[in-house]
This record gives structure tokens, C-alpha cells and sequence, in this order.
């Protein structure tokens, strides 16, 4: 080949790159990003057949298949070039690709759980997005306004409409043997009847026909529920996904650096480590009377509205966090009433000082700043798909709690700070539940009893739902149950490598600051984009 042509191939390569394109279908473009993900958005929910998602097998093996086209697309943008930030929200989207994948390959929650039928929810998530893995076209009914306005009932009646065609199609779809996720999912679909049941009277006078709705969507949920229990006795399959899965798990969806094993090493440390320090907290505060629960409705109100007030004063004083108008308010209105009877686990902790939970209601702080300021972004303005901010959420909400205590928010209360190693304790032996079942070594009772009994106590009760509920969904959604100290853990380090970053500048609002604007993101392509560093 000629010199003259050498040099015109490599001038029409170097056009092609200032122009944003690369030769062979290859792009530079960060527009050709957003257009994908407009596009992948729309291809990753359902195909919807008469208003109902279909799930069924040829419907799911034909996403799967198209699934393969967007991944192309997406390898065809050469992202490396970009600002860091950007190549962040290419790493956002080639994460919820693969979290499609992995529900195809190996999660496939339409054919192995019930629960992933369930679409009536009566209470707010304090998450971006429900947590777990949802058919499309749920309910939010704590959304809602009631007396229901007649635009709203049309609405709600909508969603109830799908129901009894859905929960028909879910008799077909669910073919899996997954005896662990089989027996929950019909306590899910019976807390569905049960909601359903206790909507019946809120919107007494509204119209028949919604009456009737949330009737028929009961009793196809009650004929679901009965059609589930006489298959129970065919499955004996285990529910978890195995290490090798969970591992590229880790790896490709909630890019963690880590595997299950590392994980396990891990929170045994961590459930060692909270352990061993309360113990020590005990010793120190043995001459100090015990911390008694609220006992009424007057010390309620007055004791957690005190909390709020005092906690957020301490962070104004202490100059921890930019303290925006609409976050007290988000904070004071989680509040809540008086509930007498037995107290599960987090109660017993909030009833002794609620200043404690209030720490972890950074979630409410996350969820204001969403409706508040959005911010621009199209790829981090919605929440995120399978739950992968998660260890950015749980993870801040969690190490919060521990951060607080060692800025001395409770110094005073010394007695207080035995509860945050309680609450470190039980988030450590349910994670190592969760490893455990998704090793296939722990059935979902073995990963109750096992995080009941490694719980400070006595407090996380296997007779009440917490511990069943929090198993549940960590069997179900992969990485969710290990995602509050882990993140804890990477927010950790993070602080620690701005400081060194910064030295003397470094102080903590500033980098709360950084942090909190960054969006609900992976933890670590938070600390990517802080840091510069992968």
C-alpha cells in the first residue's frame, strides 16, 4: 500500500473519531449512551399483552434473546475517553444489562417465585425502588389520597384489573422447583389477600365497581394461594443460586470487588467484631441503669419528635451534613404512632432511644433530596434497576449509625451506644443468612434460626416477621442481605482515601456533600467518581 493511502486511511480515522464515530459501528458519542438507555428502559419491562406483563416462557426466551443486541450496541460506545463521570454511567448501564442476564440465566423469578407476583403494597419502601424482584404494574397504595378522587380510583382500578388475569398466567409461568421461595411466596400472596381484605373498607363509597375489583383481584390471590400449597409437596429443590452465580453476581451486577467467600470472612469478622464490643460497652456502663422502652403513646410522641430535633441539631452543630429545608420535615414525618404488644426487633431498639433509628432514616434524606432535586441526568435520575444502589443506600444508612455514635452523638447516653452494636450484630448474622442459602448450605429456616440466635438479646424473634421477611427478600434479591456492611465498609474506606486525597481540607460535611451528589449509584462508582480511582 502507497504512502498517500496510508496516510488518507489514517485521516479518515482520525475524522471519524473527532466526529464522535469510530470506524466499524464503533462510537465515541455520550448522546449514542443516552439513546441506548432511553431505549434499553423501555425493552427491559415486559412485554404487555392486553394490560397484563407476559411472562411466559416464549415471551422471557425472546427478551433473552434481544437482550444480546443491546449488550452489542452497548460494547459498540467506546466510553474511555470520557470524563469519569460519564464512563460511571456507562458502568450503570452495562450493570442493569447484566442484571437482565443473570434474571434469565439463573434468578428467573416469573418460574421459581411466588412472590414475584405479589403487586399491592399498602406501605411506602424507604428505598429508590421496592426492594426484590416485582412482576410490572404494582400497586403503591400508600401513593394515594384517601377518599380516593375519582381519577385516583380509575387508577387503582386499573392495576386491580390485571390481577386475576395475571395471577392466571403465574399458574402456567411457575414451573421451578425452589422450595425455600415456593413456601414463602404463599405467605407473601396471603399478606396480598390480607391487604386487599383492609382496602375493602377505606374506599366504602367510592364506586361499586372498584369494590368489586378488589374483590376479584382477592379472590385470585386466595385461589393462587390454594393452587400453590397442593404443588408444595413437589418441590424439595434448594432456592439459592450457588456460589459460582453469586460470584459473577458481585462481580457484574452490584460490582462489588469481592466473592462470596471474601464476604464470608467478612461479616464473620464484623458479627465477632459487634459482638466482642458490646460486650466491652456492657462492662463500661454495668453501674448505669438498663434503658426502658416507651411505654405509651404521651412518651411516644414526645420522645421521637425530641429525637428528631435533637438529632438534627447535632448535625447542624457539628457542621456533618448541609442541612436542607425538606429534611427535618422527611425525618419527623416517619414518626409514626404508639404500638403497644410485643416489639419486634428494631422496635425494641427504637423504643429505647429513638435517636438511634434516626440515624439510619438517612433513607428519607435520600428519598427527599430524589423529589427535590433530581438533578439532570437521565441514567441517575430514576432509580436505579435490581436494587443496585443498594450499597450506596443501605451502606450510608447503615455506617451512618456507627458514624454518629463515634462523632459522640451519644456521649451523654452511654447506654445508647450498646444498641448500635446490637444493630451491627443482627445486620452481620443475616447476611451471613444470606450467603449461606444462596451456598445452598442453609434451607430458609436454618438462615432464621442462625440470625436469631447470633442477634444480642434475644430481640430479632423467630416467631415474628422481621428476621422471616428479611430472609425472604435476601433469597430473592441476591446481594441485598450483604449490601449494608459491605457498603458500610467501602464508605468507610472511602472517607479515609478522601482524606488522604485532601489532607487538611479534607472535613466531613464537604464530603458528604461530594457523596450525596453523585446520586443513588454503586458504592463503588461512587468512589470512582470521587476519587479518580476504579
Amino acid at each position: 500500500m502507497s504512502l498517500p493511502r496510508i496516510a488518507f486511511i489514517l485521516l479518515a480515522v482520525a475524522a471519524a473519531a473527532c466526529a464522535g464515530k469510530m470506524p466499524q459501528g464503533r462510537t465515541t458519542r455520550y448522546a449514542d449512551l443516552l439513546s441506548l438507555f432511553q431505549e434499553w428502559r423501555t425493552f427491559q419491562r415486559p412485554p404487555v399483552v392486553e394490560g397484563v406483563p407476559d411472562y411466559s416462557v416464549t415471551a422471557m426466551a425472546a427478551q433473552h434473546a434481544q437482550l444480546a443486541d443491546f449488550q452489542a450496541r452497548l460494547a459498540a460506545i467506546e466510553p474511555t475517553q470520557w470524563p469519569v463521570a460519564r464512563q460511571v454511567d456507562y458502568r450503570i448501564v452495562q450493570a442493569e444489562m447484566n442484571g437482565l442476564d443473570f434474571d434469565h440465566r439463573v434468578l428467573k423469578p416469573w418460574s421459581r417465585n411466588p412472590a414475584f407476583y405479589v403487586t399491592v403494597f399498602p406501605n411506602q419502601s424507604d428505598q429508590p425502588a421496592r426492594e426484590g424482584p416485582f412482576a410490572y404494574g404494582g400497586i403503591e397504595l400508600w401513593s394515594y389520597r384517601f377518599p380516593l378522587s375519582p381519577e385516583d380510583a380509575e387508577r387503582v382500578r386499573t392495576g386491580l384489573r390485571i390481577i386475576p388475569r395475571l395471577l392466571g398466567k403465574a399458574r402456567e409461568n411457575l414451573t421451578g422447583d425452589a422450595r425455600g421461595l415456593w413456601v414463602m411466596g404463599i405467605e407473601s400472596l396471603k399478606e396480598q389477600s390480607a391487604d386487599l381484605a383492609a382496602l375493602l373498607p377505606r374506599v366504602a363509597g367510592t364506586t361499586p365497581d372498584l369494590t368489586a375489583d378488589i374483590q376479584l383481584a382477592k379472590t385470585a390471590t386466595d385461589s393462587l394461594v390454594g393452587w400453590l400449597e397442593s404443588q408444595t409437596t413437589s418441590k424439595g429443590a434448594a432456592s439459592g443460586v450457588g456460589i459460582e452465580a453469586y460470584d459473577w453476581y458481585l462481580r457484574n451486577v452490584q460490582l462489588l470487588p469481592y466473592t462470596w467467600q471474601d464476604l464470608v470472612a467478612l461479616f464473620e469478622r464484623e458479627l465477632g467484631r459487634s459482638r466482642a464490643f458490646l460486650k466491652l460497652e456492657e462492662a463500661r456502663n454495668r453501674g448505669l441503669p438498663p434503658l426502658e422502652p416507651i411505654a405509651n403513646a404521651e412518651e411516644h410522641a414526645r420522645r421521637f419528635n425530641q429525637a428528631v430535633t435533637d438529632y438534627m441539631a447535632f448535625l447542624r452543630d457539628r457542621d456533618l451534613l448541609t442541612i436542607h429545608p425538606y429534611l427535618e420535615p422527611a425525618l419527623r414525618a416517619r414518626i409514626g404512632t404508639f404500638r403497644s404488644g410485643e416489639r419486634d426487633f428494631f422496635a425494641e431498639v427504637d423504643y429505647r432511644d429513638p435517636k438511634v433509628m434516626r440515624t439510619h432514616g438517612f433513607h428519607w434524606f435520600d428519598l427527599a433530596r430524589m423529589a427535590q432535586d433530581p438533578g439532570t441526568n437521565p441514567i441517575r435520575r430514576d432509580p436505579l434497576l435490581y436494587n443496585i444502589f443498594n450499597t450506596r443506600t443501605e451502606g450510608l444508612a447503615t455506617g451512618w449509625e456507627e458514624m454518629m455514635l463515634m462523632a459522640g452523638m451519644f456521649d451523654g447516653q452511654p447506654r445508647s451506644r450498646e444498641l448500635i452494636y446490637v444493630l451491627v450484630a443482627q445486620r452481620a448474622a443475616r447476611a451471613l443468612g444470606e450467603l449461606m442459602m444462596h451456598a445452598n448450605r442453609f434451607t430458609i429456616e436454618q438462615a432464621v434460626q442462625f440470625a436469631t440466635a447470633n442477634t444480642p438479646r434475644g430481640w430479632l424473634r423467630s416467631t415474628m416477621g422481621t428476621v422471616w421477611g428479611e430472609q425472604h427478600l435476601y433469597l430473592q434479591q441476591p446481594g441485598y442481605g450483604i449490601s449494608y456492611l459491605i457498603g458500610k465498609m467501602e464508605i468507610e474506606k472511602l472517607v479515609a482515601r478522601r482524606a488522604d486525597q485532601l489532607g487538611e481540607r479534607f472535613a466531613l460535611r464537604p464530603f458528604m456533600d461530594e457523596l450525596l451528589g453523585v446520586g443513588l449509584i454503586p458504592i463503588s462508582l461512587v468512589k470512582w467518581e470521587l476519587t479518580g480511582e476504579k
